[in-house]
């Protein structure tokens, strides 16, 4: 993609972005994830930013701003994590895996969704009946 990275509350807009689609800045900041106490205009220059590094673009409708993100989550979000994956669990994605529940608040039904991307993981690396 060639853009600069993300700062954490740069993803943080991000995130609400891919989770709620399109927004306005009031919906963005009524949705951050940390719930912290920001100003309207923090969120704005975060937008802003965004704008300028190449990961979001807004439309006008009416009088405000409706901000939309440039790329999917996984194109943001995949050299990161392999970035991550590499330098901080020597490239064990099940090293990756243990810190991230051990550090993670793991809800009822949490372990389920992990199991299915797991065994979608599997089925992807399985060859297709008959190739050679």
């Amino acid at each position: 993609m060639g853009q600069a990275r993300p700062s954490e509350l740069e993803l943080q807009v991000l995130g609400v972005l891919w989770d709620r689609g399109p927004s306005p800045v009031r919906e963005i900041l009524e949705a951050m994830p940390d719930g912290k106490d920001r100003a309207y205009t923090t969120i704005l220059s975060v937008l802003q930013v965004l704008e300028k590094k190449g990961l979001v673009r807004h439309t006008r409708l009416g009088q405000a701003n409706v901000y939309h993100p440039k790329h999917k989550r996984g194109q943001v979000l995949g050299p990161m994590m392999k970035d991550l994956l590499r330098n901080a669990f020597g490239g064990s994605p099940a090293r990756a895996l243990q810190s991230l529940l051990d550090g993670a608040d793991v809800k009822p039904g949490d372990l389920e969704e992990i199991r299915k991307v797991i065994e979608q993981a599997e089925s992807d690396l399985k060859p297709e009946e008959g190739a050679v």
